[in-house]
């Protein structure tokens, strides 16, 4: 039904203005940093980052010139087919195995293949609920 992994995602939040994703795309491009996933949201005064990344420490490191906090947590990153209904399908079966998805944000703009990345209450639990 769905494929899923278990991936990094690095948190930091920046002052709301422009060029900030430009900032951040530069230091982690020069340093060879792949995305693999990225949410960025306007909070008020701040701007929240989420990424996705293969290698968090040299992605922390190329973001030091930034001078904030990066925070490192485990997501699970699903990719299942792009049809109607197949969300669904994924967080019922987390639903009925007592999973809480605490953020969600995902892509399915063209292709066969959607993919989302949830960060849960429990990943282990997420993980073998998706197997069943």
């Amino acid at each position: 039904m769905a494929k899923v992994k278990t991936v990094k995602i690095l948190t930091f939040t920046l002052p709301n203005k422009v060029g900030q994703l430009a900032a951040v795309s530069e230091l982690l491009g020069g340093a060879g940093v792949s995305i693999s996933a990225i949410r960025a949201a306007d909070a008020g005064a701040h701007a929240e980052f989420q990424l996705a990344v293969k290698n968090p420490a040299k992605a922390k490191k190329a973001l030091t010139p930034l001078g904030v906090e990066v925070k490192e947590s485990d997501a699970l990153c699903i990719e299942m087919p792009n049809k109607s209904g197949r969300l669904h399908k994924v967080a019922k079966k987390l639903a009925e195995a007592g999973v809480n998805i605490h953020s969600t944000w995902g892509t399915a703009f063209t292709g066969k293949t959607a993919s989302c990345v949830l960060a849960t209450s429990d990943d282990k639990k997420a993980i073998a609920a998706l197997k069943k």
